[in-house]
């Protein structure tokens, strides 16, 4: 078993590898080039590497085969983008456009061919996604519904701020909530 992982590398530019999990830890290079490659995302059928390069001089969504990513690629986004997700059946892909908005691209991924349909925006950009912070800050849920995103929040001074709530021991709070006759 292997993980992809970005390697900044102590260059000014950052690559794709993979990591194996057991034995030596071997370090292998997966997409590598004179540009900066980075948030490898690989679908879940296992078949392919969706990842952002600015190879185009912009940041732009590829996808390669996962198995032989030296065959080829394919652009995905056609305005820039960043943060590649598959949806857990592989037939759709997520990424954050440059302006921060949520987009879909149906794909047809059957065998060793590859088809994207025209990308679609799902949500305007008010949640977090851009910025100094290179990963990914949402992902999809299990059914494939629904995000969770960060949103950003409003100008509104007045509006309170936001916060999180975290709760330890929740166990014994559900026994004190919810007591079991």
């Amino acid at each position: 078993m292997r993980l992809v992982v970005n390697d900044f590398g102590g260059s000014n530019r950052s690559d794709i590898k993979t990591v194996a999990l057991s034995g030596n830890r071997e370090v292998r290079p997966l997409v590598q080039t004179p540009f900066n490659e980075r948030n490898g995302a690989v679908s879940p059928d296992g078949q392919w590497l969706a990842y952002e390069s600015d190879s185009s001089g912009r940041l732009e969504i590829y996808v390669r085969r996962f198995s032989d990513p030296a065959s080829g690629q394919w652009q995905v986004s056609t305005a820039g983008g960043t943060r590649p997700l598959w949806a857990r059946d592989s037939r759709e892909l997520f990424y954050l456009g440059l302006d921060g908005a949520l987009m879909r691209v149906p794909v047809d991924a059957a065998g060793t061919a590859w088809n994207a349909g025209t990308p679609m925006k799902l949500l305007e950009s008010r949640y977090f996604g851009t910025g100094s912070n290179p990963g990914r800050t949402y992902d999809i849920s299990p059914d494939g519904q629904r995000f969770l995103m960060i949103k950003v929040a409003g100008t509104d001074q007045t509006a309170a701020p936001p916060h999180i709530v975290v709760v330890q021991n929740w166990f014994e709070e559900l026994k004190r909530l919810v007591p079991v006759p």
